[in-house]
């Protein structure tokens, strides 16, 4: 199994990021899949998920409105589009595989990609 993130970078407050995730070594299609992030000194914090299908999706109250999670499984990869961005959305962002649907365990995480929101 692989995940491998990217599109992180340096934005503005109130701008906005896409970020991929592309997968292999795993039938992508078939499992849910969520992203989570981690602030500089902080906990994880889950962000969203898809299920399989990308129809029934969910989101943390801090990315709703937001945040758009889809997912793409002829291109098994998994994307973020982040609108109005804050300072405090400034995290390590990682894509992580569940064992299963949407309220599984997650079993595989990728290295993470760094966003970054300031002025």
């Amino acid at each position: 199994v692989q995940l491998v993130e990217s599109g992180g970078g340096l934005v503005q407050p109130g701008g906005s990021l896409i970020l991929s995730c592309a997968a292999s070594g795993f039938t992508f299609s078939i499992y849910a899949m969520n992203w989570v992030r981690q602030g500089q000194g902080k906990g994880l914090e889950w962000v969203s998920v898809v299920d399989r299908d990308g129809e029934i999706i969910v989101y943390a109250d801090s990315s709703k409105g937001r945040f758009t999670i889809s997912r793409d499984n002829a291109k098994n990869t998994l994307y973020l589009q982040m609108n109005s961005l804050k300072p405090e959305d400034t995290a390590v962002y990682y894509c992580a595989k569940t064992t299963g649907g949407i309220d599984w365990p997650l079993d595989f995480w990728g290295q993470g990609t760094q966003v970054t929101v300031s002025s």
